[in-house]
């Protein structure tokens, strides 16, 4: 597949590092792994995730300018929601290559196309 990208298309790698930086940190990986159980608002995130409502608000604002998650209010509260599939897959992907890593195993290279 990243062959196939790569032939006669530009790999944009600087949106790629930008997308990879976001989740870089614990508190928006923490909102987000939280979100991908279902929509959430601010106050129910931040007593999920231990947080203040104000960090939620602020990780919420740049996850959100990132295109991980989409906001649809409800009356006088937002609710929040992974913006689609493709940043569960990338949570999961990240935690199976986490779990990987810890148990030293390794997909060959082959396997992945």
């Amino acid at each position: 597949m990243l062959a196939t990208l790569r032939a006669g298309t530009e790999v944009p790698v600087e949106g790629i590092a930008e997308t990879l930086s976001a989740l870089s940190t614990p508190s928006r990986l923490r909102i987000l792994l939280h979100l991908a159980d279902g929509p959430s608002s601010v106050g129910d995130l931040a007593a999920a995730v231990g947080m203040e409502q104000s960090a939620v608000s602020h990780q919420l604002r740049v996850l959100r300018q990132l295109g991980f998650v989409v906001g649809t209010r409800q009356g006088k509260q937002i609710s929040y929601r992974l913006f689609d599939r493709h940043v569960a897959r990338l949570l999961t992907e990240a935690i199976n290559h986490v779990q990987h890593l810890r148990l030293g195993v390794s997909d060959e290279p082959e396997a992945v196309r």
